[in-house]
């Protein structure tokens, strides 16, 4: 028999510095889109069960009931409080703005310190619509040491359906309780 001897084979070295070089660009920019990311989502909660909602005492509670024609502020729940009606056949996010910026000082003058408010959605609104509204009522420009920075107004928002529309007068556009 013979002895069939195959040449010597050396080790070779396996050459990743492409794939270094990769890794090196790759890890900042999805480091990068993680925080953009993070700082585009909005928290939402849903309203609470009945259930629990029996357990605890009634909170006063902020609604916007949004729908197509108006929005109508309640205060608390269930309470109408005002309601802004279209200006030029657009939803008055501006005077929303305004008038929760003027009913959030008065509640914190009376030392409520009031954070969540409640957006009851009627059927078929928009998602921009839902988008604007939520930024409306969430914070609103102001002017700090001679930058403008978003103030906060009711930065914990929850969603749910609107009741039925009512059947009679307007709620009354009163001032801030």
């Amino acid at each position: 028999m013979r002895n069939l001897r195959r040449p010597q084979q050396r080790a070779t070295e396996l050459d990743i510095t492409s794939f270094m070089n990769l890794m090196i660009v790759l890890v900042p920019v999805l480091l990068l889109n993680m925080v953009f990311t993070q700082l585009s989502i909005v928290p939402l909660r849903l309203p609470e069960a009945a259930a629990a909602a029996a357990q605890q005492p009634p909170a006063k509670r902020l609604e916007l009931v949004v729908r197509a024609d108006r929005f109508e502020l309640n205060y608390p729940a269930g309470v109408p409080l005002r309601q802004f009606p279209l200006v030029d056949g657009k939803p008055d996010f501006a005077g929303l703005a305004s008038f929760l910026k003027d009913l959030k000082q008065t509640l914190q003058s009376k030392q409520l310190d009031q954070r969540e408010i409640t957006l009851l959605l009627e059927a078929g609104i928009s998602y921009q619509h839902l988008v604007t509204t939520m930024d409306s009522v969430r914070s609103f420009k102001a002017v700090v040491a001679a930058s403008v920075v978003d103030a906060e107004l009711f930065p914990e928002v929850a969603l749910g359906d609107a009741p039925p529309r009512r059947d009679g007068p307007a709620a009354s556009t009163g001032a801030a309780p």
